[in-house]
């Protein structure tokens, strides 16, 4: 691999500079992007190899972050294990038959991955051969916990309360899902690493809504499962929103990579990480507004902060769709530019 910086820092070696790459780089803030939006619904861009393909490349020819992430969605699994969704334009996610009984959760399946999401095997093959091994491709799914939380709320929320209430009293019904959820998870992600993503992520985008007890039982026991049944096979990166206070335990889970939101400094991250593992982030989305000479003084201020090594400088969380597009440059050239203070 021609830039294999990405990789070096997730296993913790000495590099010049971090690698860099962007939550949702592939996507709504891009003009080329927007051009395919016009002309295919949300769903058809993630089920069509060709369209993820270019989609996921458009950023990496713009700017030359050190990573692609596949262009697609974290729905994609729930519509492979027999639960409808549909993307609504201007709502988001929409789930017309919310998961909320155990008899709907008996009618949940764990797919066959192959076939049913064969076309994001496809369009894996189809971006390496764009990419060319020029950087990294990374895959990525949602944490089960996340999946269930539009399973069984039926759209995005800001509290998740039928997702919790669902956990809450129906604790046997709830593992069962989450179980069958972290099933599929791991064929798909072992099945992404065979077709040629180089490190895979596991967003936790609902994490923080947990108290730190709850969070263990509905969220984090699943994601170690994925951990322990991928890290041999690929660099794992476990990112949860607003969960600073699960990182202690993350450090220790065989991630090679604990993704961090801009709600937690640099130093609070490797205090409560240990000082020994790769830390990437946490720069807030919303900053990438400010003009662009503040934003490359604030991302160098950043990586001093974290340090140069066993660092993957990338957002907080994924990029606003408002985001200039000479903003998005700055962030990414003010890290290929860094200098160590000497």
């Amino acid at each position: 691999m021609k830039n294999d910086l990405l990789l070096r820092a997730l296993k913790g070696e000495t590099v010049d500079r971090p690698p860099v790459w962007m939550m949702r780089q592939a996507g709504r803030y891009l003009p080329e992007f927007m051009e395919i939006k016009k002309k295919y619904d949300f769903f058809t861009r993630c089920q069509t190899p060709e369209l993820v393909a270019e989609i996921t490349v458009q950023p990496i020819r713009r700017y030359g972050m050190d990573a692609a992430i596949l262009f697609s969605d974290i729905l994609v699994i729930p519509q492979a294990m027999n639960i409808e969704v549909q993307m609504k334009p201007d709502f988001g996610p929409y789930l017309p038959n919310p998961v909320q009984t155990q008899d709907a959760v008996d009618q949940v399946i764990v797919p066959d991955v192959n076939e049913a999401l064969d076309y994001v095997m496809q369009a894996i093959k189809m971006t390496k051969e764009k990419l060319n091994d020029d950087i990294p491709l990374i895959g990525f799914a949602g944490s089960p916990w996340t999946i269930l939380c539009y399973c069984v709320q039926g759209q995005g929320s800001k509290t998740f309360d039928k997702a919790k209430e669902f956990c809450f009293t129906q604790p046997i019904a709830a593992h069962q899902l989450l179980q069958k959820i972290t099933d599929t998870t791991i064929a798909y992600l072992k099945a992404k690493v065979k077709a040629g993503v180089n490190a895979v992520q596991v967003f936790d985008s609902w994490g923080g809504m947990l108290s730190p007890t709850d969070y263990q039982e509905f969220s984090w026991k699943y994601i170690q499962q994925i951990i322990d049944a991928l890290k041999d096979e690929a660099p794992v990166i476990v990112f949860g929103k607003g969960c600073w206070f699960a990182l202690g335990d993350m450090a220790k889970s065989g991630a090679a990579a604990l993704g961090v939101d801009w709600t937690c400094s640099a130093q609070n991250a490797r205090y409560l990480t240990g000082g020994n593992i790769t830390l990437q982030g946490n720069f807030d989305p919303a900053r990438l507004l400010s003009p662009p000479a503040d934003i490359k003084k604030m991302v160098t201020q950043m990586i001093n902060e974290f340090g140069k090594d066993k660092y993957v400088a990338n957002l907080g969380h994924g990029i606003l769709p408002n985001i200039p597009l000479e903003n998005a440059k700055a962030f990414v050239d003010a890290v290929k530019e860094y200098k160590s203070p000497s």
